[in-house]
This record gives C-alpha cells, structure tokens and sequence, in this order.
C-alpha cells in the first residue's frame, strides 16, 4: 500500500511536471517545484488544501527549486539542502532574495534490500563504499556478492547532502548507477539484492530495509533529536517574504496541524508536538 501510495504521487508529481514547463502563465494559486525528498510533503499539502487553494506541485531536485526561484517560474522552491552561495550571489545579481523556510527535519537513510542480513554501517564503511574503496558486501560483514552503488544525480538535494555528510565531497565510484528520485533508488534496491542507496524518511517503505549508521537507525525521532548521524533539515525557499496565498501556505505547514501532516508522511516535525 505504501509503495502504490508513493509511486501514484510521483506519477501524479511527473504529470505536473511535464504541465509546470511554463509556471509563469500557471492558473495555479500556489506552484511548488524541487527537491523529491520534499515532494510527498508538498503534495500532502496540495491535497489538504483541496478546494480552498490550486497547488501545482513538481520534483526535479534541489537545484530545480531554488533555480526555478530564480528565473522566476514556481513561488516555492522545495529544498533538501542550504542554499548554495553561488546560487545566491546568482539570485541576488537577478534581484530574487532567497527567503528559507524550515519546514521539517529528515534523516538521510542507507537502505539494502531486505535480502541482505547486512543491517548497519560506519560513516567511514559507508564512504569507502561510496568511493569504491570497498566493493563486496563479505568486506563489511555481509555474504560475498559485488555492491552495487545507488546515487542520486547531481541536481539532487540528497546527493548534496550525502557528499557533505558521507563522502566529504569525495567523488563517487565511477561504476554507481544514478537516479533521479528517491522513488527511483527504492525501486532500485527493491529489485537488486546487492544494491545500496540513500533515501530520506518518507520513502522507507515496504521492500526496502534501512540501515544503522554508527549504531543509530534512522527514524522520526533520531532525526527530531539529531542524534542520527546523517540527520536534516528540509527547506521551502521563496523570493523575499512572501505575502498572501503563499504566505498562508507556508504558516499552516509551519503550525502543529502542518508539522502533524508532516509526521504523517513519514518525516520529523521541526519541533515536539503538543
């Protein structure tokens, strides 16, 4: 049921996508485009406001949001990273001022197939075999069998992060398949008993199985607490403060009622809620 839910919001996700191209002339009250991880966050959003406000709503990755913030063509750029200074200083040079919302902590996940007894790693484990240092599972503990690498491509918010956190900004194995959506890496180590890949909370579902980090397993409340060691915030950008629809958007995602649909589909709030 999970993986229908996730893979019908994506579908629904790709479909705007392919309507978003020219967001400028939208009907749309509010557009929302960007990063995957935030996608089922911001659809759960556009179905909560179903009647009341027309959300559009479109994935493509961190640098999709933050880039469509600066030429103008979505209202919302939906972000699993900082904004970068280069990105900024190229905002600023257009006359566009990144306005960043945190909207919800995340936990950065490795995932295996359920197949593999693999069930934690090391950071160091981690970036060895993210750079191609270690390349069977019997060298971590697990059943000899060749990884097979899962990344997410560069534009993504995930990749960013992961780089940072994991590989500190290391190149990866020349041999990893790339992907462009969480979706897409599930579906991957869904299929693929070697594979390894890194999904953020809401995309833990049935046929994948996550693994510890340093002795901590990613969850809501390791990511609330940021005691797992990948933890993250998730972002909304808008061009300066943003007034009206979008403004009253952004103040319910921010209010308990928002923060407990956030919880909803899987991911931390940005506080303990009452």
């Amino acid at each position: 049921m999970a993986v229908r839910r996730m893979m019908q919001m994506c579908s629904v996700a790709l479909v705007l996508g392919l309507l978003s191209v020219g967001l400028v002339a939208s009907a749309a009250d509010v557009t929302m485009s960007g990063s995957t991880t935030v996608l089922p966050i911001a659809q759960a959003v556009a179905e909560a406001y179903a009647g009341i406000y027309e959300i559009e709503v479109s994935g493509g990755g961190s640098g999709v949001g933050i880039a469509n913030i600066i030429d103008g063509t979505t209202m919302v750029g939906n972000m699993s990273r900082a904004v970068k200074t280069e990105e900024f200083a190229s905002a600023v040079a257009k006359g566009v001022l990144p306005y960043v919302w945190f909207i919800a902590n995340d936990a950065l996940s490795p995932i295996v197939n359920p197949a593999n007894p693999i069930s934690g790693l090391t950071t160091e484990q981690l970036k060895q075999i993210y750079t191609g240092e270690i390349t069977n599972w019997s060298q971590v503990g697990g059943n000899a069998g060749p990884i097979v690498v899962v990344s997410r491509d560069s534009s993504s918010g995930s990749f960013g992060s992961w780089s940072e956190l994991v590989l500190d900004k290391a190149p990866v194995t020349t041999s990893a398949v790339y992907t462009s959506s969480n979706a897409d890496v599930a579906g991957e180590i869904a299929q693929n008993r070697n594979a390894i890949g890194y999904v953020g909370l809401g995309y833990l579902v049935a046929g994948v199985k996550p693994v510890s980090v340093n002795g901590v397993l990613p969850s809501v409340q390791t990511a609330l607490d940021r005691t797992f060691p990948l933890s993250r915030p998730l972002f909304m950008v808008t061009n300066g403060f943003p007034a009206g629809k979008v403004f009253d958007v952004i103040m319910w995602i921010l209010s308990d009622d928002g923060q407990r649909l956030v919880l909803n589909m899987g991911f931390a709030p940005i506080r303990t809620l009452p």
